[in-house]
């Protein structure tokens, strides 16, 4: 997670970095959020952001991750969203969640040979 948060932040899109951390690794404490088939999406709400941000991982070695099915991921999704919006935050996570579940595609997403066709890939599915 603190790749992802450290590719947030080299973009330019965390005020706080720091903030942005200890909201995520809070929540990560109160429950994994590895949500099974391979799949985390750690998140977190702070003031280190003025909309919500996301940043995707995908690992070419498993990662324990302390998952719901106990079995390592490949995928992780960070978002990291303003404390004031409650609805893009769970909307976020719903429609992250009902994408993964399409086997098909976390396929093709897991073997994007590069960021930018990992972003293609996602681009596309939410044009649908």
């Amino acid at each position: 997670m603190t790749e992802l948060l450290d590719v947030l932040d080299e973009v330019g899109l965390l005020a706080d970095r720091q903030a942005a951390y200890d909201a995520v690794f809070t929540r990560e404490k109160t429950r994994s959020t590895g949500i099974g088939s391979g799949i985390a999406i750690p998140h977190g709400k702070c003031t280190a952001v003025k909309e919500l941000v996301m940043a995707l991982g995908v690992t070419k070695e498993p990662i324990e991750f302390q998952s719901v099915d106990d079995k390592p991921v490949t995928i992780v999704i960070l978002l990291v969203s303003p404390l004031d919006q409650t609805g893009p935050h769970i909307q976020a996570l719903a429609q992250i969640s009902r994408l993964m579940l399409d086997e098909k595609f976390k396929s093709a997403l897991e073997q994007a040979p590069s960021a930018e066709a990992a972003y293609k890939l996602l681009s596309e599915r939410e044009a649908e």
